[in-house]
């Protein structure tokens, strides 16, 4: 194999480096919106985790706090609570009615409470269902209805127990196909549907369904 030398009439010309296309380090830096576009990025996330936590808040869980003893000895003053508030808002979109199960423990909006403007929002247990006879007399409760028209005692089929003694005196009560009786587990010291009568279903805003503190005495519902 030949090699052929260069030509002298050939000379090679050397090749000069090429210049970056962004000759300044400092180009990304110098950017005069990107402190708006951080400012910005900020306050977008912040709405979005306010906006969050406002529809959970609203329609999904909530957090409460026991405020008096009128569910001792299943609550506690200043329990602290999650509760459900699915079930109501998907009766409120679909326009049928929300019906809790026989001994749930309830948060609803009573109106026309003694030392209160407007309403007031209290927790108590579900003793009657639509359509239910409730009958409380000498601190006995009997609940009448198609599948027991002999009567049957609610607390008594419950794992609850209730204190007792009245605070509200007899009650005698045939609830209409949306109404719900409710009372306080704590017989003595309760105003209930005892006082005010039964409440109505879309009075319901939600269902208990976990105490997180005490840690130490933390249950599901």
């Amino acid at each position: 194999m030949n090699i052929r030398p260069p030509k002298k009439s050939d000379p090679l010309t050397p090749l000069e480096p090429q210049k970056p296309e962004h000759s300044s380090p400092l180009h990304h830096l110098n950017d005069p919106e990107g402190p708006v576009r951080t400012v910005i990025s900020t306050a977008l996330l912040l709405a979005t985790a306010l906006g969050i936590a406002i529809l959970l808040n609203t329609f999904v869980i909530q957090s409460y706090q026991v405020d008096g003893q009128s569910m001792e000895s299943t609550l506690q003053n200043d329990d602290r609570l999650i509760v459900n508030k699915i079930p109501r808002s998907i009766s409120r979109i679909t326009g049928h009615q929300y019906v809790p199960a026989r001994g749930d423990i309830i948060i609803f909006n009573q109106a026309g409470l003694p030392g209160y403007v407007g309403e007031k929002q209290l927790i108590k247990r579900v003793i009657g269902l639509p359509g239910d006879h409730v009958v409380f007399k000498s601190g006995e409760t009997t609940v009448y209805n198609n599948a027991h028209p002999a009567g049957f005692d609610p607390d008594a089929s419950g794992s609850y127990h209730v204190g007792t003694g009245q605070s509200c005196g007899d009650a005698d009560a045939v609830l209409k196909n949306n109404e719900i009786f409710v009372m306080g587990d704590n017989r003595a010291n309760s105003e209930d549907s005892r006082c005010f009568g039964p409440i109505a279903t879309n009075q319901i805003v939600a269902k208990l369904v976990l105490r997180i503190l005490p840690l130490n005495n933390a249950h599901v519902y």
